[in-house]
């Protein structure tokens, strides 16, 4: 079986730096916001280029959290896509506003920039781009259109870690970025965690207590929040995990080149990288009209592959209470051609050679 992730290759290869660091926590007995996660956010901020990092329970949180710390709520919109994972709009719902959906890059599966302005109204209050597949959006743009209508600039990082924009790491462009550590994640812990970009000192102070009960110390609560912590142990697998993140990041770019090299006269759409873009492919996602065929065929093979997928938010029952016919043809599209092969750093190159002669046999 060639699996979609292997994790347990992952721990293995761990193991001897993990585990002394995991047995020194347990034996401690601190396991809630020490020094594991104030030493794993100042090394995140370094690596990212920016000024403070807070770290949380998810990326979803990492969402929600941003989204409450600008004060944005009831009768506000913000503008997004519909081809990502659910938690980017649960995001928006759960703060009481508004998702705009507009559509997306055919190239990058990246928010259409040229899409924007147009839904741009005085409701609206932020854009909050994903930086999809591990390809960054085009910020740039993103950016002109934020500060010539006075928009907050949320970045959702969640599946790229290490991804560059012009040589800087994606995250730190906006006003706030948000990062998912969930396992699978080209930077994952061992369970659910998530962390919180900023140069903006005032915001970073006001999310480590939205984090916290909204406490400025122990029971003196300013106002109200969440539970929402990064627990020691994570923090410390994460910073084991943080000095491999760019070698794996450069594995998973050669998986992708050599699938783009053996894949290149099959009857598929391959990803791209733009000029500005470094892309770490947290996944390698083809298109092919006959997806479902050629994922079965794969399977009798023993070669597992995913849908990231099927359905975009906005056609999802949860969501039906929109009740807005948004016309997104590109992300319907793509929606229903999609297919993530095999892509992380323990793949063997005979496993990638494998899986592209099985492709081109299944399809030619």
């Amino acid at each position: 079986m060639i699996s979609f992730i292997d994790l347990k290759k992952e721990y293995q290869l761990l193991c001897k730096e993990l585990d002394p660091l995991i047995r020194n926590i347990l034996e401690n007995g601190f396991f809630v916001l020490g020094n594991e996660v104030e030493e794993f956010e100042e090394e995140f901020s370094q690596y990212i280029g920016v000024k403070k990092s807070i770290g949380v329970n998810s990326g979803s949180d990492a969402l929600f959290l941003a989204i409450k710390s600008l004060k944005i709520g009831i009768g506000d919109e913000i503008i997004t896509v519909s081809h990502t994972f659910i938690s980017t709009v649960d995001a928006i719902v759960r703060n009481g506003a508004k998702p705009v959906f507009v559509d997306i890059d055919p190239e990058t599966y990246c928010m259409d920039v040229s899409k924007i302005e147009k839904n741009i109204n005085k409701n609206t209050k932020a854009i909050l781009t994903v930086h999809l597949y591990g390809h960054p959006v085009d910020l740039d743009p993103l950016r002109e259109l934020a500060n010539k209508y006075g928009l907050f600039l949320i970045e959702d990082a969640c599946q790229a870690h290490g991804a560059e924009y012009n040589g800087d790491k994606v995250g730190g462009v906006g006003d706030i970025g948000c990062f998912s550590f969930y396992p699978t994640k080209n930077l994952g812990a061992y369970g659910d965690g998530g962390m919180i970009v900023t140069n903006n000192h005032e915001l970073a102070v006001k999310l480590k207590m939205l984090r916290n009960y909204g406490q400025t110390e122990k029971y003196y609560h300013d106002f109200i929040g969440i539970n929402s912590r990064l627990d020691e142990l994570q923090a410390a697998i994460l910073r084991v995990k943080l000095k491999h993140l760019d070698s794996w990041n450069n594995r998973r770019r050669n998986i992708a080149k050599i699938y783009d090299e053996l894949l290149l006269d099959c009857d598929l759409i391959l990803p791209i990288e733009q000029s500005y873009a470094k892309h770490v492919y947290h996944l390698y996602v083809i298109r092919n009209k006959k997806r479902e065929i050629l994922k079965n065929k794969l399977l009798r093979e023993d070669i597992q592959t995913q849908i990231h997928y099927p359905i975009p938010v906005h056609k999802q029952k949860s969501y039906s209470v929109l009740k807005s016919n948004y016309n997104l043809p590109v992300t319907d599209k793509i929606c229903s051609e999609i297919l993530s092969l095999p892509n992380h750093p323990w793949l063997t190159d005979e496993q990638i050679i494998h899986v592209s002669e099985m492709i081109t046999n299944a399809i030619g």
